[in-house]
């Protein structure tokens, strides 16, 4: 689904957070009084806290920075701009890795980018969903070639890593990971991150890459969240970083990535990743199917599995497949 053009143009004007009185809204889009109520509902209708108050006129619940193809453009280094032939805005999609799944298979180049604004259908591990509401989330997807499978080992944990370094960059400090794909903050969940990967022609596999952060979550939308959650904007120390600005500074890390990881596979990144790991140290029950298994986390090992000191002293490794990961509160 795409905004119809004076949808999106209203919704421009509300984006900074101010009254706009529907005398001037209407003024400035050329539109009726009329038109511009109308608009305002079907706004609220997409989950936009549109607040309309007598005598001030209307304003978002609170501002927004819309996705920007010239400003994520600009802020791409030199490298990141060659390497990226395509780059999809989107208003709302199903998924943005759906999409370049779909692309993957009509011969899409590779670097190809999709960004929404909402997502309808967002995946996470194990069939769970995403919640991507309007504006509110950096909805990233990236595909990528590989030759060798061989090169995956590891990528999804190389891509935590590239993520912290992004936000980091803009800003955005304590940031840590957890085995095997999540972005948190003081125990919170931020983002997370899902590789879904399929074979081509020619030996070729086709990788993406989706990564998901949460930017400004509504209390209302996160009530509908079933985990201890957090956005930028309560983490970052000053404002949130823009969602354009952080939308190119993470390209900028993952084709610095990409490129080099079939030479240096998760190796490079083994070490960071492991200083990263939220629950290092911690106890935790892994849930593997119907069999439970407590532990104390000692890190990941060069192949990505998650090394556990067992009850008994013994230590075992774990792939992440259908596995869940909880602090111990026994």
């Amino acid at each position: 689904m795409q905004l119809s053009t004076v949808q999106k143009s209203l919704l421009t004007q509300l984006a900074d957070g101010r009254f706009h009185s529907g005398a001037a809204l209407a003024r400035d889009l050329a539109l009726s009084r009329t038109a511009i109520w109308s608009l305002v509902h079907e706004l609220g209708d997409l989950g936009l806290d549109v607040n309309a108050i007598p005598g001030k006129g209307y304003r978002l619940g609170q501002p927004m920075e819309l996705l920007d193809r010239d400003a994520i453009v600009s802020a791409l280094n030199a490298r990141a701009r060659a390497a990226l032939p395509l780059l999809e805005l989107h208003d709302c999609i199903d998924s943005t890795s759906t999409r370049l799944g779909a692309l993957a298979r009509e011969g899409a180049d590779c670097g190809s980018v999709c960004i929404a604004e909402a997502q309808t259908g967002g995946r996470g591990r194990i069939g769970r969903n995403w919640l991507s509401p309007f504006a509110g989330s950096l909805c990233l997807s990236l595909l990528w070639h590989f030759d060798d499978a061989s090169s995956l080992t590891g990528l999804s944990l190389a891509v935590g890593v590239a993520t912290v370094r992004a936000l980091s960059a803009c800003g955005v400090h304590g940031v840590g990971l957890k085995w095997p794909n999540d972005l948190l903050w003081n125990d919170r969940k931020l983002g997370g991150i899902l590789l879904e990967v399929s074979g081509e022609a020619h030996g070729r596999h086709a990788a993406v890459i989706g990564i998901g952060l949460n930017v400004q979550i509504s209390q209302q939308t996160g009530m509908c969240i079933d985990q201890a959650w957090t956005d930028l904007r309560t983490v970052a120390a000053g404002p949130p970083p823009g969602r354009n600005r952080l939308a190119a500074t993470l390209l900028n890390e993952l084709v610095d990535l990409l490129q080099s990881y079939p030479d240096t596979g998760l190796a490079a990144y083994l070490d960071q990743w492991n200083a990263l790991h939220c629950m290092r140290g911690r106890r935790v029950v892994l849930h593997q199917g119907s069999v439970s298994v407590r532990g104390e986390v000692i890190g990941i090992d060069p192949l990505g599995l998650l090394i556990l000191r067992l009850e008994n002293g013994e230590q075992k490794a774990f792939a992440s497949g259908d596995v869940r990961v909880r602090l111990d509160a026994g």
